[in-house]
């Protein structure tokens, strides 16, 4: 699919065909997208877990209450290692939750590519959801996505004017 095409037909999808498996092959190119994304100084501080498992997902429901996020058939949780990411020098940000967020957002598209769909998730309760996935204390879960086949089509959405969002030279 030509790019502008894909970033134009990905959508949030909260309702998925349970009649379609994610097979691996599909899996494994929606995981390689994450894989080749960059990081600040190629540190690559991302981690994901797949979760397919019915009873992880249940489990998860105490971090995310949401039903329709677990009739997904796979969960990914993009974690960062906070220790391990660059930070800049003047102000000590940390890069971590920036070079997530370009995984993140390459895995998505690539899912969109493949006929999937995903729906960033950020509401959810970090504290528990590291705890039922075991992460070690240094890796946080910043963000989760469902990803399935979508059941039917979602609706168009409606995004700001160009003129309403960049600026030139100055704000």
């Amino acid at each position: 699919m030509e790019y502008t095409e894909l970033i134009n037909k990905r959508r949030s999808i909260r309702k998925y065909d349970l009649s379609k498996p994610v097979s691996e092959k599909v899996l494994s190119k929606v995981l390689e997208a994450a894989r080749l994304a960059p990081s600040a100084c190629n540190i690559q501080p991302v981690h994901l877990i797949v979760i397919r498992d019915k009873k992880v997902k249940e489990e998860l429901k105490e971090a995310y209450s949401r039903e329709w996020f677990f009739t997904a058939p796979v969960i990914i949780a993009g974690c960062v290692d906070i220790e391990a990411a660059w930070k800049r020098s003047y102000d000590n940000f940390n890069a971590a939750f920036v070079d997530l967020t370009i995984a993140f957002d390459h895995l998505i598209l690539a899912a969109a590519n493949e006929g999937l769909g995903t729906c960033w998730v950020c509401a959810f309760n970090p504290a528990v959801a590291e705890k039922i996935l075991r992460v070690p204390s240094n890796i946080k879960v910043v963000a989760l996505t469902p990803l399935g086949f979508p059941a039917g089509e979602p609706a168009v959405r409606i995004r700001k004017e160009l003129k309403e969002m960049v600026h030139y030279e100055k704000f």
